[in-house]
């Protein structure tokens, strides 16, 4: 504890100290490990941690619960619900049903949508109005798994920047200039991908926190799955360092896949990829809703630094 003296030295009671006291605070040494850049965050996002937190190695190695603000209070009466359903099949549908209703997701009419007028509307893209109202979370996940380059996939990395402040790195081409062509790229695709939709963000937000809720439900304590990704090549990678273990640390698109099964994974790339990654990581998998997503066992994971192995 640092204690004010004058200018002779002197306490406040007026002796002189025992012993000599730093009259400043020492400096912090820097980082000896990598930290997240500031061109890979936002300065603001719309959950309870800072992006400079949840994307850097402190958190990846010790997570702490990541809510988005206000999901959880607006849908307790959903999650209620749920707790009271042991078999998760059917906690599944009624999820499903919950989404529905709730975003009138085969009744946009009563949401006021007119398609008369939604033609009216000037726009590039030729997609039909009606066509534009019933995409839903579903459409985008199922776009995500088909393209992780695509419109779709490009309306998922923009939430996970507006979310969490996690920016894209990479979507058709690198996106750490601004000013190229690949992010102009990436900000039409997104802009098109949400025009003319129904609250298809705040539809995400659910769908991470009920995720959230399954992945937690069977053990609280789990903190961790240890997953798997397929890369042809690691020089298209950031690594920006090695962690406290001597494992190389990645910077991670702000959105990527990996599975849980190691050999499905090593079918995508000559190199296979391990990572630790915590739970609340996760943005959904394809056995949380059983019969509507596709896929073996694939994860869609939050980005930031990661220490990873390589397997091979």
């Amino acid at each position: 504890m640092f204690v004010a003296h004058g200018a002779n030295g002197a306490n406040a009671s007026g002796s002189a100290p025992a012993t000599p006291v730093p009259a400043l605070v020492p400096e912090i040494p820097e980082a000896s490990f990598p930290v997240l850049p500031r061109a890979a965050r936002l300065p603001i996002n719309r959950c309870n941690l800072p992006a400079a937190i949840l994307g850097g190695l402190s958190y990846q190695q010790h997570p702490s619960p990541l809510t988005l603000d206000g999901v959880w209070v607006l849908h307790r009466r959903l999650f209620a619900m749920l707790e009271a359903l042991p078999d998760p099949a059917e906690r599944a549908r009624r999820f499903v049903d919950y989404m529905v209703v709730h975003f009138r997701l085969e009744r946009p009419e009563e949401l006021g949508f007119v398609p008369e007028l939604g033609r009216l509307a000037p726009c590039r893209h030729k997609a039909a109005p009606r066509a534009r109202i019933r995409s839903n979370y579903l459409r985008l996940v199922r776009g995500w798994a088909f393209d992780a380059d695509g419109r779709e996939a490009a309306v998922l990395k923009g939430w996970v920047e507006s979310r969490f402040g996690l920016l894209a790195r990479y979507h058709r081409g690198s996106l750490q200039d601004l000013a190229s062509e690949a992010q102009a790229r990436y900000q039409e695709a997104r802009a098109a991908g949400l025009y003319g939709t129904n609250a298809l963000e705040a539809q995400l937000d659910l769908l991470y926190t009920y995720a959230q809720y399954e992945l937690h439900r069977p053990d609280p304590d789990r903190s961790h799955l240890t997953l798997y990704r397929g890369v042809n090549r690691l020089d298209a990678h950031e690594q920006l360092g090695t962690g406290p273990d001597g494992a190389p640390v990645f910077l991670l698109n702000n959105l990527n896949s990996f599975s849980l099964s190691r050999e499905r994974a090593g079918e995508f790339g000559d190199h296979l990829l391990k990572v630790e990654v915590p739970l609340t990581k996760v943005f959904f998998y394809t056995r949380l809703l059983p019969g509507l997503l596709n896929g073996e066992e694939e994860f869609a994971v939050l980005g930031g630094l990661y220490p990873v192995r390589l397997e091979r």
